[in-house]
């Protein structure tokens, strides 16, 4: 009697068991970078995103792959002017091109950071090439560029990635600190073009980035960007950072951050979410925002964030002005740019 009354209990915590499994829907979720962005472009920006996260999606269809999926997202926007990655990064303060990457597979934590990247037009992609290629996990700077040309990356002239808009914003950025200045003392000049609220944004705030899910819960993650104007040459930012602005984790989740890359970097935002996520139980949402409410109050410095959790549940939140993002999840297209209006679409 006992027996078959232990066998019944076992069915029954089995078929219990069995209605709790999560259903993931395999989805494809991308950021344009968190800032205050100007209204006359933010119809682009809303389109790029868009067309991102339906490339991802498509590519997350027909590969299997959620790192092609991200990868192939990222370059979408790396080739949009709109964005800051890729053509139309930001120049630093000598009027160059020097730009950043991160990709990271949940399944294995193998990824790949480039960062001093020029007259590429993919970075994300020689990302990615670092980390199925080498023993390493980052690359930067000459040597990095040595192994683009080695791995047969399209070299593009100097200055090809230059837009006039990045040129401008430079200028103006000069013109605003003293009225001009024509030499760089980092010691003394604030970087002006931070992203709290109200302080003027010089050049595109558009670092881009994806994270991904497929229905057997892989996720991955992917960022890209130019900086911010006016860097001081050489500066690093948070994007190509593992666990600040860029991390994967199949046990958690994935996360691509945009924002004030220095406060990012020292609060070390994409593994505080993953940890509140793993290790509380929080959902992608609570954590992201959780994370980025405390990274204000603690530096008064803006960020943005998308996310995934490792059971699906998305993560889109940011305490800046701006944010355009769009995720592709079946046939439903889901989009927005400010906190207080989304919108969808189904597609055909």
């Amino acid at each position: 009697m006992a027996t078959k009354a232990y066998l019944v209990f076992l069915l029954l915590d089995y078929i219990f068991t069995i209605g709790q499994t999560v259903h993931i829907v395999p989805t494809v979720l991308v950021h344009g970078g968190a800032g205050k962005i100007a209204e006359g472009v933010i119809p682009s920006k809303l389109n790029g995103v868009k067309m991102a996260a339906h490339i991802g999606y498509e590519t997350l269809l027909s590969t299997g792959d959620v790192v092609s999926a991200v990868e192939e997202a990222v370059r979408s926007m790396e080739t949009n002017g709109a964005f800051n990655a890729g053509y139309g990064s930001v120049l630093n303060w000598e009027g160059d091109i020097q730009m950043d990457a991160a990709i990271m597979n949940g399944s294995d934590l193998n990824a790949g950071c480039v960062s001093l990247i020029t007259d590429i037009l993919h970075p994300i992609s020689l990302a990615r090439c670092v980390m199925e290629k080498t023993r390493h996990v980052y690359l930067a700077g000459r040597d990095a560029m040595i192994f683009a040309a080695e791995n047969n990356f399209t070299l593009l002239p100097e200055g090809a990635l230059i837009t006039n808009e990045s040129k401008q914003a430079l200028e103006d950025y000069k013109n605003s600190i003293n009225g001009g200045v024509t030499e760089f003392d980092f010691q003394s000049i604030s970087i002006k073009n931070g992203l709290t609220d109200g302080m003027e944004t010089f050049g595109s705030p558009g670092t881009v980035g994806a994270v991904a899910i497929d229905a057997n819960g892989n996720v991955a993650a992917a960022t890209s960007t130019g900086g911010i104007t006016g860097k001081m040459p050489g500066r690093i930012g948070d994007s190509p950072i593992l666990g600040a602005g860029t991390y994967a984790d199949n046990a958690a989740g994935s996360v691509s951050a945009t924002g004030h890359g220095e406060s990012i970097m020292r609060f070390n935002v994409a593994s505080r979410i993953l940890a509140l996520v793993k290790y509380e139980g929080l959902t992608a949402q609570e954590a992201t925002s959780k994370v980025l409410d405390e990274m204000r109050e603690r530096f008064n410095q803006t960020a943005g964030v998308i996310s995934i959790d490792h059971q699906g549940n998305l993560g889109i939140y940011f305490t800046s002005q701006h944010m355009p993002w769009a995720y592709q999840t079946s046939n439903e297209l889901h989009y927005g740019v400010t906190k207080s209006i989304t919108s969808w679409k189904k597609l055909k």
